[in-house]
Protein backbone atom coordinates (compact mmCIF):
# COMPACT_ATOMS: atom_id res chain seq x y z
CA UNK A 1 0.00 0.00 0.00
CA UNK A 2 3.04 2.65 -0.19
CA UNK A 3 1.36 4.11 -3.46
CA UNK A 4 -1.70 4.96 -1.05
CA UNK A 5 0.48 6.43 1.04
CA UNK A 6 2.51 8.55 -1.51
CA UNK A 7 -0.39 9.44 -3.34
CA UNK A 8 -1.87 10.92 -0.18
CA UNK A 9 1.21 13.44 0.94
CA UNK A 10 2.01 14.69 -2.90
CA UNK A 11 -1.57 15.54 -2.97
CA UNK A 12 -1.33 17.63 -0.38
CA UNK A 13 -4.23 16.17 1.99
CA UNK A 14 -1.64 14.55 4.31
CA UNK A 15 -1.33 17.78 6.11
CA UNK A 16 -4.64 18.78 6.01
CA UNK A 17 -6.22 15.64 7.31
CA UNK A 18 -6.58 17.27 10.60
CA UNK A 19 -7.27 21.44 9.68
CA UNK A 20 -11.08 22.66 9.26
CA UNK A 21 -10.15 23.14 5.70
CA UNK A 22 -10.11 19.10 4.70
CA UNK A 23 -13.21 19.01 7.40
CA UNK A 24 -14.78 21.18 5.79
CA UNK A 25 -14.06 20.08 1.89
CA UNK A 26 -15.38 16.17 3.14
CA UNK A 27 -17.73 17.35 5.66
CA UNK A 28 -20.75 15.57 3.96
CA UNK A 29 -19.13 12.35 2.77
CA UNK A 30 -18.83 9.73 5.54
CA UNK A 31 -17.12 6.62 6.08
CA UNK A 32 -19.28 3.27 7.27
CA UNK A 33 -18.07 -0.64 7.69
CA UNK A 34 -20.23 -2.60 4.82
CA UNK A 35 -22.55 -4.45 6.21
CA UNK A 36 -22.02 -8.63 6.60
CA UNK A 37 -25.34 -8.36 4.83
CA UNK A 38 -24.10 -6.66 1.93
CA UNK A 39 -24.54 -8.27 -1.78
CA UNK A 40 -20.95 -8.41 -2.27
CA UNK A 41 -19.81 -10.46 0.13
CA UNK A 42 -21.97 -13.14 -1.49
CA UNK A 43 -21.12 -11.59 -5.32
CA UNK A 44 -19.73 -14.29 -7.45
CA UNK A 45 -16.73 -12.14 -8.10
CA UNK A 46 -15.71 -12.28 -4.59
CA UNK A 47 -15.81 -15.90 -4.43
CA UNK A 48 -13.50 -15.89 -7.73
CA UNK A 49 -10.96 -14.05 -6.26
CA UNK A 50 -11.19 -14.62 -2.61
CA UNK A 51 -11.33 -18.66 -2.55
CA UNK A 52 -10.74 -19.37 0.97
CA UNK A 53 -12.73 -16.68 2.12
CA UNK A 54 -9.43 -14.31 3.84
CA UNK A 55 -10.19 -11.76 5.85
CA UNK A 56 -11.08 -8.51 4.52
CA UNK A 57 -10.27 -4.99 5.11
CA UNK A 58 -13.51 -3.19 4.01
CA UNK A 59 -15.14 0.41 3.99
CA UNK A 60 -17.79 2.32 2.26
CA UNK A 61 -17.61 5.96 1.70
CA UNK A 62 -21.44 7.55 1.31
CA UNK A 63 -22.41 10.83 0.08
CA UNK A 64 -25.92 12.42 -0.21
CA UNK A 65 -26.43 14.69 -2.91
CA UNK A 66 -30.00 16.87 -3.44
CA UNK A 67 -31.37 15.89 -7.31
CA UNK A 68 -31.82 19.90 -7.56
CA UNK A 69 -27.47 20.11 -7.28
CA UNK A 70 -27.55 17.39 -9.90
CA UNK A 71 -27.05 17.90 -13.87
CA UNK A 72 -30.33 17.12 -14.67
CA UNK A 73 -29.24 15.44 -18.04
CA UNK A 74 -27.20 12.68 -15.08
CA UNK A 75 -30.72 12.18 -13.90
CA UNK A 76 -32.68 11.12 -17.29
CA UNK A 77 -33.21 7.60 -18.35
CA UNK A 78 -32.51 5.93 -15.34
CA UNK A 79 -32.14 2.70 -16.55
CA UNK A 80 -29.40 3.69 -18.66
CA UNK A 81 -26.96 3.85 -15.60
CA UNK A 82 -25.79 7.50 -16.60
CA UNK A 83 -25.56 8.95 -13.45
CA UNK A 84 -23.22 5.90 -12.25
CA UNK A 85 -21.25 6.39 -15.59
CA UNK A 86 -20.40 10.16 -14.96
CA UNK A 87 -19.68 9.50 -11.25
CA UNK A 88 -16.91 6.66 -12.49
CA UNK A 89 -15.32 9.22 -15.11
CA UNK A 90 -15.11 11.50 -12.27
CA UNK A 91 -13.20 9.15 -10.30
CA UNK A 92 -10.72 8.15 -13.09
CA UNK A 93 -10.53 11.31 -14.61
CA UNK A 94 -10.97 13.60 -11.84
CA UNK A 95 -7.96 15.47 -9.69
CA UNK A 96 -8.19 13.49 -6.92
CA UNK A 97 -6.79 10.45 -8.96
CA UNK A 98 -4.36 12.69 -11.07
CA UNK A 99 -1.19 12.30 -8.68
CA UNK A 100 -1.43 8.14 -9.07
CA UNK A 101 -2.65 8.21 -12.14
CA UNK A 102 0.72 9.66 -13.36
CA UNK A 103 2.65 7.21 -11.05
CA UNK A 104 1.30 4.20 -12.76
CA UNK A 105 1.59 5.89 -16.26
CA UNK A 106 5.14 6.53 -15.82
CA UNK A 107 5.88 3.28 -14.78
CA UNK A 108 3.62 0.58 -16.40
CA UNK A 109 2.18 2.66 -19.72
CA UNK A 110 3.63 1.45 -22.94
CA UNK A 111 2.96 -1.16 -25.94
CA UNK A 112 1.98 -4.07 -23.36
CA UNK A 113 -0.78 -1.59 -22.18
CA UNK A 114 -1.64 0.13 -24.77
CA UNK A 115 -5.20 -1.48 -25.10
CA UNK A 116 -6.22 0.46 -21.87
CA UNK A 117 -7.19 3.74 -20.69
CA UNK A 118 -4.82 6.58 -19.33
CA UNK A 119 -5.24 10.18 -20.82
CA UNK A 120 -7.40 11.79 -18.57
CA UNK A 121 -9.55 12.93 -21.27
CA UNK A 122 -10.39 9.38 -22.21
CA UNK A 123 -10.79 8.52 -18.18
CA UNK A 124 -13.24 11.65 -18.46
CA UNK A 125 -15.29 9.85 -21.24
CA UNK A 126 -14.75 6.33 -21.38
CA UNK A 127 -18.19 4.47 -20.58
CA UNK A 128 -16.68 1.60 -18.62
CA UNK A 129 -17.86 -1.11 -20.07
CA UNK A 130 -16.94 -4.56 -18.87
CA UNK A 131 -13.88 -5.33 -19.48
CA UNK A 132 -12.03 -1.58 -19.54
CA UNK A 133 -8.58 -1.46 -18.21
CA UNK A 134 -7.77 1.42 -16.38
CA UNK A 135 -4.01 2.70 -15.89
CA UNK A 136 -2.77 -1.29 -15.57
CA UNK A 137 -4.52 -1.34 -11.92
CA UNK A 138 -8.01 -1.55 -12.31
CA UNK A 139 -10.53 -3.62 -14.81
CA UNK A 140 -14.24 -3.16 -14.98
CA UNK A 141 -15.71 -6.68 -13.96
CA UNK A 142 -19.06 -5.16 -13.33
CA UNK A 143 -21.86 -2.93 -14.53
CA UNK A 144 -25.33 -2.15 -13.73
CA UNK A 145 -27.57 0.92 -14.34
CA UNK A 146 -26.60 1.74 -10.43
CA UNK A 147 -22.96 0.60 -10.13
CA UNK A 148 -19.78 -0.02 -11.80
CA UNK A 149 -17.26 -2.74 -9.75
CA UNK A 150 -13.62 -2.84 -10.65
CA UNK A 151 -10.69 -5.05 -9.20
CA UNK A 152 -8.07 -3.64 -7.87
CA UNK A 153 -4.53 -4.26 -6.06
CA UNK A 154 -2.75 -5.55 -9.18
CA UNK A 155 -2.08 -5.49 -13.22
CA UNK A 156 -5.48 -6.75 -14.71
CA UNK A 157 -2.67 -8.69 -16.84
CA UNK A 158 -2.77 -10.65 -14.12
CA UNK A 159 -5.71 -13.05 -14.35
CA UNK A 160 -4.79 -15.63 -11.54
CA UNK A 161 -5.29 -15.23 -7.75
CA UNK A 162 -3.88 -12.32 -6.29
CA UNK A 163 -1.92 -11.91 -2.59
CA UNK A 164 -3.03 -8.51 -3.59
CA UNK A 165 -6.55 -8.04 -4.76
CA UNK A 166 -9.92 -6.15 -3.88
CA UNK A 167 -12.72 -4.83 -5.70
CA UNK A 168 -13.73 -1.24 -5.02
CA UNK A 169 -17.51 -0.69 -6.15
CA UNK A 170 -18.80 3.12 -7.27
CA UNK A 171 -22.65 3.54 -6.67
CA UNK A 172 -25.32 6.56 -7.63
CA UNK A 173 -28.43 5.52 -6.88
CA UNK A 174 -31.53 7.79 -6.94
CA UNK A 175 -34.29 8.05 -4.11
CA UNK A 176 -36.85 10.02 -5.44
CA UNK A 177 -39.03 9.90 -2.35
CA UNK A 178 -36.36 11.69 -0.36
CA UNK A 179 -35.26 14.03 -2.90
CA UNK A 180 -31.11 12.74 -3.13
CA UNK A 181 -29.07 10.89 -5.12
CA UNK A 182 -26.83 8.77 -3.04
CA UNK A 183 -23.41 8.18 -3.80
CA UNK A 184 -21.20 5.29 -2.68
CA UNK A 185 -17.11 4.05 -2.77
CA UNK A 186 -16.81 1.19 -1.51
CA UNK A 187 -13.64 -1.14 -1.17
CA UNK A 188 -13.41 -4.72 -0.57
CA UNK A 189 -9.86 -6.02 0.08
CA UNK A 190 -8.23 -9.01 0.70
CA UNK A 191 -5.16 -11.57 0.01
CA UNK A 192 -7.04 -13.96 -2.45
CA UNK A 193 -3.56 -16.62 -2.11
CA UNK A 194 -3.13 -16.98 1.44
CA UNK A 195 -3.84 -20.72 2.98
CA UNK A 196 -4.01 -19.91 6.97
CA UNK A 197 -2.18 -22.80 8.84
CA UNK A 198 -4.65 -25.14 11.00
CA UNK A 199 -5.65 -23.53 14.23
CA UNK A 200 -4.55 -19.98 12.89
CA UNK A 201 -6.80 -16.86 11.71
CA UNK A 202 -4.82 -14.57 8.56
CA UNK A 203 -4.78 -10.99 9.76
CA UNK A 204 -6.80 -8.27 7.86
CA UNK A 205 -4.36 -6.86 4.60
CA UNK A 206 -4.65 -3.01 5.96
CA UNK A 207 -3.73 -2.08 9.73
CA UNK A 208 -5.55 0.89 10.90
CA UNK A 209 -3.33 3.83 9.94
CA UNK A 210 -3.66 2.62 6.24
CA UNK A 211 -7.54 2.29 6.01
CA UNK A 212 -7.82 5.54 7.87
CA UNK A 213 -5.44 6.86 4.82
CA UNK A 214 -7.47 5.42 2.23
CA UNK A 215 -10.68 6.63 3.63
CA UNK A 216 -9.15 9.98 3.57
CA UNK A 217 -8.09 8.99 0.06
CA UNK A 218 -11.56 7.90 -0.92
CA UNK A 219 -13.01 11.01 0.76
CA UNK A 220 -10.98 12.84 -2.03
CA UNK A 221 -12.15 11.10 -5.09
CA UNK A 222 -15.77 11.12 -3.75
CA UNK A 223 -15.43 15.07 -3.91
CA UNK A 224 -13.37 15.81 -6.64
CA UNK A 225 -15.26 13.55 -8.70
CA UNK A 226 -19.08 15.23 -7.85
CA UNK A 227 -17.68 18.20 -8.44
CA UNK A 228 -15.90 17.84 -11.16
CA UNK A 229 -18.64 15.66 -13.30
CA UNK A 230 -21.89 15.43 -11.31
CA UNK A 231 -22.74 18.73 -10.03
CA UNK A 232 -24.57 21.74 -11.44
Amino acid sequence: MGILRTTFAIAGYGSLASTASWLLLTRQSTMRDIPKSDYIFNHTLFARYNPSNNPVTQDICVRRVQLKKIKPELLEGGEDGRLVEAFCQGVWGGLGYAYQRRFLEKKYRGPETAHQIWDRKELQTSKYEVGTQITDHFEVVSRTPTSIIVRCGDSPRNLDVRESDGLFEMVAEVKEAEGVAEFGLKSVFYNGVAIPEAGKVLDEPMGPWIQWLHGQYDKLLMETSLRGKVLR
